[in-house]
């Protein structure tokens, strides 16, 4: 296993850290000429253009009246699931359903004392667009996407949840993916992917709505697309690879960190899988454990390239130090394989998940915690949240007055207004107060 345990206050380590700080990784010159190229035959040609970018790269055989998922194949897909996976999926419905919950506001008003009405009016979006990757042409259904984007939207109140995934060559959606989604009361599906998808719910088509919030992870296209339609919706957050640092002392066991390491790994050639420990020993016995699993895994040829390419085992002189560096990356997943992982935790201040202790692989949070597993990548955990209700919800200021308040807060209305040179600002407050009381037309 090429990657190497690296001290914090070496010059090595020093470099390694800075370029972690500095990860972010906005898309180059030709994929954003690409998409944009994309963006813009979709908005002058509807439907036309979807279809033909998804011939070209994923179904050469569609057609346009089988682009949106019929009722015959959704209910056709409940035959080709086993009990097992409706179990399951039951399961990872309710936690995920069950903390969501939990995060809904509501709208609230405040009268102050002279009879002003103050308050904010909470409303969900009309419409949000779920993209869901298409996951090896359908071989692996991104099941736990449909869920982390889907229940949030739902317990909003959206009205409209309409889904996006790239169909086989078969012109076929997995119909784990499409139970999934009935599951959760989505049965508004197209078979489409990729940056044509992006600008299809951004911009409406004949057949596919406009709507107001876009979320959902994918590659670097429908990233770049997703940037690049943020001036016309909310879209969740511009995503990088996935990532994970996992702060280890002597009684973290190897074969956890490493299976750990790996899981992010497995994700994509650039997902950065990090470790901080204050264990020398530990620290030399993970490439070995590394090398160990690498042999039973599917995707080893994925994960070894990730770990040989971006992997990063660092030795810090104390947990303090390591603490100090995990806010200063603000990682996607913190893992805190400690002796106290609960006596760290306020100090952790930047992070879009955190998984403490031992027994507490990233894995359960990607898809049964309950948590929502769509977090920000590439430092932005700095000033950015995971996905939840809050992202399809939107919020109005209100404000009622009464003569009497207008009338009280009048002189400092207009001292402000005309401060600023508003001197119709301040007119508008005096036009209200000149008339006595009476209704004037």
């Amino acid at each position: 296993m090429p990657i190497k345990p690296v001290k914090t206050n070496s010059l090595e380590g020093e470099r390694l850290i800075a370029s972690l700080l500095q990860r972010f990784q906005p898309a180059d010159d030709s994929c954003r000429e690409t998409v944009a190229g994309i963006i813009t035959a979709v908005r002058e040609r509807g439907d036309a253009a979807v279809l033909e970018y998804t011939r070209t790269f994923d179904a050469p055989d569609l057609m346009l009246a089988d682009m949106q998922v019929s009722m015959a194949e959704m209910l056709a897909a409940y035959e080709l699931v086993d009990e097992a996976f409706l179990e399951t999926l039951a399961v990872a419905i309710e936690r995920v359903q069950s903390f969501h919950e939990r995060e809904m506001e509501d709208s609230w008003m405040q009268t102050r004392e002279n009879g002003t009405i103050v308050g904010r009016l909470v409303r969900p979006v009309d419409a949000a667009g779920l993209y869901v990757p298409g996951g090896r042409g359908g071989s692996t259904p991104l099941v736990s996407s449909v869920l982390m984007n889907g229940i949030p939207a739902g317990i909003a109140g959206v009205g409209r949840r309409v889904m996006l995934t790239p169909p086989n060559r078969e012109g076929k959606i997995s119909p784990h993916l499409l139970v999934a989604a009935q599951e959760i009361g989505i049965t508004e599906i197209f078979k489409a992917g990729s940056a044509w998808g992006i600008a299809a719910l951004a911009y409406g088509t004949e057949s596919i709505p406009r709507v107001d919030v876009i979320v959902g992870p994918g590659n670097q296209f429908v990233t770049e697309a997703k940037a690049q339609v943020s001036h016309r919706v909310r879209i969740d957050m511009i995503a990088g690879p996935s990532e994970v640092l996992i702060v280890a002392d002597g009684s973290a066991k190897a074969r956890y960190v490493a299976a750990d390491m790996l899981a992010q790994a497995e994700h994509d050639p650039l997902a950065l899988a990090m470790v901080v420990t204050t264990d020398p020993v530990l620290a030399e016995e993970l490439p070995v454990e590394l090398e160990r699993q690498l042999a039973n895994l599917s995707r080893q040829e994925i994960a070894r390239k990730s770990l040989a390419d971006r992997g990063v085992i660092l030795v810090a002189d104390s947990l303090d130090e390591a603490i100090d560096l995990a806010n200063d990356i603000a990682v996607e997943h913190l893992e805190l394989m400690i002796n106290d992982p609960w006596a760290m935790l306020p100090r952790i201040r930047h992070a879009g998940a955190i998984f403490l202790g031992h027994h507490t692989p990233e894995a359960a949070g990607d898809y049964l915690a309950g948590p929502n597993h769509v977090l920000p990548t590439m430092g932005t955990a700095r000033f950015s949240s995971a996905l939840g209700v809050e992202t399809f919800l939107k919020k109005s200021s209100i404000i009622s007055y009464s003569r009497e308040a207008l009338m009280e807060d009048a002189d400092h209305i207009r001292h402000l207004a005309n401060l600023e040179g508003l001197t119709a600002h301040a007119a508008s407050v005096t036009e209200r107060l000149s008339d006595n009381g009476l209704t004037k037309k």
